[in-house]
């Protein structure tokens, strides 16, 4: 890893920086510490031996290593360990769930390399559930065999937490905590680096150089005002990598998981998926069976069938939640896969032994993102993304249950391997020196009445997102949303805040841009994407939204869709 080094002026993405920036030198840098993130890294650093000197990975982390959306996963990691189970199963169950819309060369790399990941967590010291010797494996909605592994109900922060201490303990893993990624730096047509700032008071802008930039930030569910996912999913990594001219796919596909927790003041706590697989009801408030009225597969059905019954029974009821009873499930079976949940409901008067669990529907998980090949390689060269930020066509317009977790750690490893491969025979542009780079980005930061008008603007924005382009959409609703979100990130755009909130609501606003966009240019319905006003499928559509710069357009048919 090199010193520090000062830059000569220059200007990006519209930006001029008016400041002296430090910047650093790296084999890669790697943006997010979700599981993705963490587990790129670690891949990356593994890579590197022989006679070579080791690879120095810069890890840069948001908050601290544990917290991202893949902690908060619960519902488990899908893989084929059982033996009335296949890969070829395992394609068929995620195609049919994607709608049309799976890159089904993706899907096959995604199933057949699953064993061999999971197998990768146990040797790092995962610990899944077992039964006796054996590993656990549960069902879940869409799935035709019982293949998600679980930690109880905490699967996510089993493996980030494992995954984060193996980071801290490994040498070549440099850790830029409580940090965040502004914009990429542009080298020659290439991504040579990554602009980015400390929280800590009085912190100057740093350019991090490498040839390798990793996006591996997660979603951008946070632009919804009901959702699933931590504050800090706020699409980062999509925005950053669009802004510096990134193709971006597919951003109208967003899943809206129909069981979060609707009590008044509680944030939208997600139950688990599992719980519907251990065999728990959806009911309204007579206590009736309803989602049997809009799919005779019942709460099994796919997640955006089950999230338009509850939003269309409650339309139809005037209902504010409807209900999750977990009686026809053994007491010792709910205390031991789901103590989580209990702990979580308890703390909200709920007792989930004798009482339904009020629910509603939330944004969960972005289906769409940075367009990659199977190796996490996008349009701009030297530039990657992997895990939720990336699209990789393994998810089509409706992912299956428990495949995202999977993706991070096949593809992760895949584009470890991809980059080891390219660092030993090619010749990158070596970086240009950086010194006065000129930057108004973060002049000062904002005085009260500025961050009151920003928590406004951010606030407005997830309100207007959620009523237009959240579970069931329309035409008119969509292009009133457009425009508005136009004229917002003209006035976010227009002055520069050195503050979290400033540099997150600005990615928000480019994220909703991108998404209503999409949502209206599709003008059909398709897995998670709904239209009012066209409700029914069209074979003409059958193909991915792709956006570069403003440009959007369909990109060529997908071939055929056999396993």
């Amino acid at each position: 890893m090199g010193g520090p080094v000062l830059c000569p002026s220059l200007i990006y993405l519209g930006l001029t920086f008016h400041r002296s920036v430090t910047a650093k030198n790296f084999d890669a840098v790697v943006i997010g510490a979700g599981a993705a993130g963490l587990y790129t890294a670690l891949s990356l650093a593994d890579k590197s031996s022989g006679d070579s000197a080791q690879w120095q990975i810069a890890l840069i982390a948001k908050d601290n290593l544990s917290i991202s959306a893949s902690d908060w996963a619960q519902g488990g990691i899908a893989a084929v360990v059982a033996g009335d189970d296949s890969p070829s199963l395992h394609a068929d169950d995620t195609l049919k769930a994607g709608a049309g819309l799976c890159e089904p060369s993706a899907v096959a790399i995604l199933v057949a390399s699953a064993k061999q990941q999971i197998e990768n967590l146990l040797a790092l010291g995962v610990d899944f559930d077992r039964h006796g010797q054996s590993l656990a494996v549960t069902l879940e909605a869409a799935h035709s065999r019982r293949r998600v592994l679980h930690a109880a109900d905490a699967t996510g922060r089993a493996l980030v937490s494992t995954l984060a201490a193996r980071v801290l303990a490994n040498p070549n893993v440099h850790v830029f905590d409580s940090t965040l990624a502004l914009d990429l730096y542009l080298n020659r047509g290439r991504c040579a680096g990554v602009f980015c700032v400390s929280l800590a008071p009085n912190s100057m802008v740093e350019c991090l150089l490498a040839p390798v930039v990793v996006l591996a930030t997660g979603g951008g569910a946070q632009v919804f005002a009901q959702t699933t996912n931590p504050p800090s999913s706020t699409g980062d990594g999509v925005a950053i990598a669009w802004r510096a001219g990134a193709a971006i796919r597919d951003m109208e596909f967003v899943q809206f998981h129909p069981t979060a927790l609707a009590v008044e003041g509680a944030p939208r706590f997600l139950i688990s998926e599992a719980v519907r697989g251990e065999g728990a009801y959806l009911v309204d408030a007579n206590g009736r069976r309803f989602v049997f009225d809009y799919d005779s597969r019942g709460e099994l059905a796919p997640r955006d069938i089950v999230s338009r019954a509850v939003f269309k029974h409650l339309s139809k009821t005037g209902d504010s939640t409807v209900f999750l009873d977990l009686q026809a499930i053994a007491p010792e079976t709910i205390s031991r896969r789901f103590p989580n949940i209990m702990r979580i409901c308890q703390n909200w008067q709920i007792d989930i032994f004798s009482t339904p669990i009020p629910v509603t529907p939330a944004a969960h998980y972005c289906m769409g993102g940075i367009v990659t090949d199977t190796y996490g390689a996008t349009s701009i060269p030297g530039l990657y993304a992997v895990g939720e930020t990336a699209s990789t066509g393994v998810h089509g317009a409706n992912r299956l249950a428990s495949n995202s977790l999977l993706e991070c750690f096949v593809f992760g490893a895949r584009l470890a391997e991809r980059v080891r491969d390219l660092l030993e025979v090619s010749e990158f542009p070596a970086p240009v020196n950086l010194a006065n780079l000129d930057l108004d980005l973060l002049d000062r930061q904002a005085d009260r009445e500025e961050i009151g008008r920003l928590q406004m603007l951010k606030s407005s924005l997830q309100e207007l997102t959620w009523q237009a382009a959240g579970i069931c959409r329309s035409g008119a609703e969509l292009e009133t949303a457009l425009s508005q979100i136009q004229v917002w990130r003209q006035e976010i755009t227009a002055k520069k805040y050195s503050d979290r909130l400033w540099v997150e609501t600005r990615n928000l606003m480019d994220f909703a841009y991108l998404l209503v966009r999409s949502a209206l240019f599709r003008s059909e319905s398709r897995g998670a994407h709904y239209r009012i006003d066209y409700p029914q499928i069209d074979p003409e559509w059958q193909v991915h939204t792709v956006i570069q710069f403003e440009e959007i357009w369909r990109s060529t048919p997908l071939a055929s869709q056999s396993a």
